[in-house]
């Protein structure tokens, strides 16, 4: 009520001085704190000083004026005040544009009741009414959500006698489908559009199509499209997709095929979406013959092959257990104008690690790392756990090796899985002195300080003394080398974890530990507080 208020005498004031947006016109006016105790009393006071305006003389402006100032207003409720102040002034007339940026003003706002106030109005004045400002309304009506609205905008729209065209029923008919529900009245609007004055169009089609097929109504969607050739409209490209589509969520996908020649022998050149469509479909349904063959015949009948058609019949090979024919389709792509891309490589790399094809998974690892694309940790992991149930220590440790010196960080698990098959290989091994476990040993000792420094909220002490108890008791180097890791990932820790598991790790080891260390300075320092926490235990 104190903005009405406030409203109505600024609207008074600009009035005065018959300039509407004047600066001068509101420094004339005082700006004024109502109670709402006053604000009654005020009410009738304005409006008496509005009659005394009018019989005085006084204009409000033109309507172009009072448009602008409509359209200016940010605050669709004021702008509601000043089209109402101006509809009363006698001898003035709103124009059409005042009354169509209301409305959409109003509509934006959602003040859906103040709408049909408007139109009822608008009705009333008896001008000749647009198309775009039904077709604006529907569009915000669709965007809220309010497929009702919608229809009644469309038949407001009739009792207008203004005569729809294809687009604005194209409009209508997209806001009601999108509600399942609404999807009969829809086809009830369609059938009779001629009695409106208009006729539907191939879009009409297939916006009625897609919404029948999505809706598990094949046999609809399939008579909609042999009315529209019956009725002179030829189907579009999109009409062959949607019934493909629909065929293919049906699992009818040899009639999708069928379809798709069709379309070819009647000249069309089907989408790139209509063949993704298609090699899905064909793929699930695990005929990847035709599907390779579908895909060698895009190039030929005017569609090149992009990535996505590529990485669908990739991942329908790997999924039946044919990597080895994936990876001719990805050697193959270059030379097709397709390059493979980071989602190639996984999921090759991951249908050869589930085949057991470890050596040419790690050899895909390498070219797509060369190319700058890092291996999921999913993949890396699956390559160095499968070459680690093999007995392929080396191999997965050269996984590891190349990821870090391309900056990837292996999962923790992949670690754990090496630490541990390193230990367990060294641990069968007769001569404990030889190179290849001196090597490996050290291998198990590195891979441990950079789990330390990737990983360290998952390296456990228990990690740290199960690798020390196998290489220990012979190789002193690697022991010194652990025991350099335990210092930087806290021996407070060490400490306290040998006085609870004196079975796994005794004391001798820690001795062995120190005699170690007369020798070296560094380990002396070290292992200061290990020599009085020992001498506390004995």
């Amino acid at each position: 009520m104190i903005e009405r208020v406030f409203m109505r005498r600024l609207l008074h004031g600009i009035s005065k001085s018959s300039t509407l947006l004047g600066p001068s016109s509101f420094g004339e006016i005082p700006l004024l704190h109502f109670s709402s105790s006053e604000s009654s009393h005020l009410e009738s006071q304005l409006r008496h000083q509005e009659q005394e305006c009018s019989s005085s003389g006084y204009s409000i402006g033109s309507p172009a004026r009072v448009q602008k100032l409509i359209a200016s207003q940010s605050d669709p409720l004021l702008a509601k005040e000043i089209f109402d102040f101006a509809s009363r002034q006698p001898d003035f007339r709103l124009s059409y544009a005042s009354f169509q940026i209301l409305i959409l003003k109003l509509a934006r706002a959602k003040q859906f009741t103040l709408v049909d106030d408007v139109i009822i109005r608008l009705k009333s004045s008896r001008y000749s009414v647009t198309p775009s400002l039904f077709l604006n309304l529907i569009k915000i009506y669709a965007d809220v959500d309010i497929p009702d609205k919608a229809l009644k905008t469309f038949h407001t729209m009739l009792e207008f006698n203004c005569k729809p065209s294809p687009k604005h029923l194209n409009c209508i008919l997209e806001a009601l489908v999108s509600h399942r529900n609404y999807i009969r009245a829809a086809f009830d609007l369609f059938k009779n559009a001629h009695r409106h004055g208009v006729l539907p169009n191939t879009k009409s089609y297939n916006i009625l199509m897609r919404a029948f097929c999505l809706d598990g109504d094949l046999s609809i969607a399939y008579s909609l499209f042999n009315q529209m050739i019956k009725r002179d409209l030829l189907p579009d490209v999109e009409s062959y997709r949607i019934l493909m589509q629909g065929l293919c969520r049906k699992s009818q996908v040899n009639t999708a095929v069928d379809l798709l020649e069709d379309m070819l022998n009647k000249g069309f050149v089907p989408d790139a979406l209509s063949y993704s469509t298609l090699l899905n479909a064909l793929c699930r349904k695990k005929k990847l013959r035709e599907a390779y063959k579908l895909l060698c015949r895009m190039k030929v009948k005017g569609c090149n092959p992009d990535i996505v058609h590529y990485n669908t019949v990739i991942l329908g090979f790997c999924r039946e257990g044919r990597a080895a024919d994936s990876c001719k389709i990805l050697e193959d792509m270059p030379s097709n104008g397709c390059m493979p891309n980071l989602l190639s490589y996984r999921t090759l790399v991951g249908g050869l690690c589930d085949q057991g094809m470890h050596d040419e998974a790690k050899t895909y690892v390498e070219e797509m790392v060369s190319k700058g694309f890092s291996p999921h940790v999913s993949v890396s992991h699956g390559l160095i756990k499968g070459f680690c149930n093999v007995g392929k220590i080396e191999e997965a440790c050269g996984v590891v090796e190349l990821l870090l010196k391309n900056r990837e960080a292996p999962h923790s698990d992949s670690w754990l899985i090496i630490l541990e098959m390193i230990c367990e290989e060294n641990d069968k091994k007769e001569d404990k002195s030889s190179c290849l476990a001196q090597r490996q040993g050290g291998e198990a000792i590195a891979n441990l300080h950079v789990m330390q420094l990737l990983h360290p909220e998952r390296l456990s002490l228990k990690t740290c003394s199960k690798t020390a108890r196998y290489f220990m008791r012979n190789w002193w180097l690697v022991g010194k080398s652990l025991f350099m890791v335990l210092r930087s990932s806290g021996m407070t820790k060490m400490q306290c974890w040998c006085r609870q598991n004196h079975s796994h790790v005794n004391q001798g080891v820690i001795w062995q530990f120190l005699g170690m260390a007369e020798n070296d300075a560094y380990l002396k320092e070290s292992c200061k507080f290990t020599e009085v926490s020992l001498s506390k235990e004995v």
